[in-house]
């Protein structure tokens, strides 16, 4: 049996919401321990609490209560002006709505976190060439998000995601405005990444999330884990 830390530990946490003068528990005492490497699946009903969940997860926004560690660091005691570096060295993000840069060609999509992470333009045009010939875009690396289909942009942002070759991979509903067969594409892509890191997928797609390595169901902003 492994010894070995678990890259994302909440413990005890609660996220809380003031809607109006209504408290709204979007977490309420979440406990989780997630390992280096493999898929967890995050479903549940709307409003269930798995996007607070993976935001909290990925530095993008502070628990009410509880502890939250990912890939050894305490989130809780990183300071605002260390969030920022922070995920861009160990969070990848992808997102329903692909969230590309309209005017901008996809191998210029990819090399925009490694622009901003300071690496050098050989090497930022290199590195993003392998990431779209590792999503299967090779001959589409000159084409703008508007002349690409659906999957072919949700390509383009999981290669993004992968510039700066995070530990862990956040994703919230991928597949959510692709058809189911472009969205299975999709979800067998990012299983073939967490062989070698941790992704994490929000999805409704229960037939999706069974392919997972694990699952995590979540209703009222409690966990319930399933092998």
């Amino acid at each position: 049996m492994s010894n070995a830390a678990p890259l994302i530990a909440l413990k005890g946490v609660s996220k809380v919401y003031m809607r109006g003068k209504s408290r709204v528990a979007a977490l309420d005492g979440v406990d989780l321990h997630l390992p280096e490497r493999g898929m967890t699946a995050v479903v549940g009903p709307s409003g269930s609490g798995k996007s607070s969940l993976l935001h909290i997860i990925g530095a993008m926004d502070r628990p009410t209560a509880g502890t939250v560690s990912v890939a050894g660091r305490d989130l809780n005691s990183l300071p605002e002006a260390g969030l920022t570096p922070f995920r861009r060295s160990t969070i990848g993000f992808v997102f329903q709505s692909f969230n590309l840069v309209p005017n901008l060609s996809a191998i210029e999509n990819v090399m925009l976190p490694l622009e901003f992470a300071g690496i050098p333009a050989g090497e930022r045009r290199e590195r993003a060439l392998a990431l779209l010939a590792r999503v299967g875009l090779a001959e589409r690396v000159s084409h703008r998000p508007g002349e690409l289909s659906g999957g072919e942009q949700q390509r383009v942002a999981i290669a993004r995601a992968l510039a700066n070759d995070p530990r862990l991979i956040l994703a919230d509903e991928p597949t959510g405005n692709l058809d189911s067969k472009t969205g299975e594409m999709i979800f067998a892509l990012l299983k073939e990444i967490a062989a070698d890191r941790t992704v994490i997928v929000v999805t409704h797609a229960e037939a999706l999330a069974a392919d997972a390595n694990r699952i995590l169901r979540i209703r009222d902003g409690r966990l319930d884990m399933a092998a």
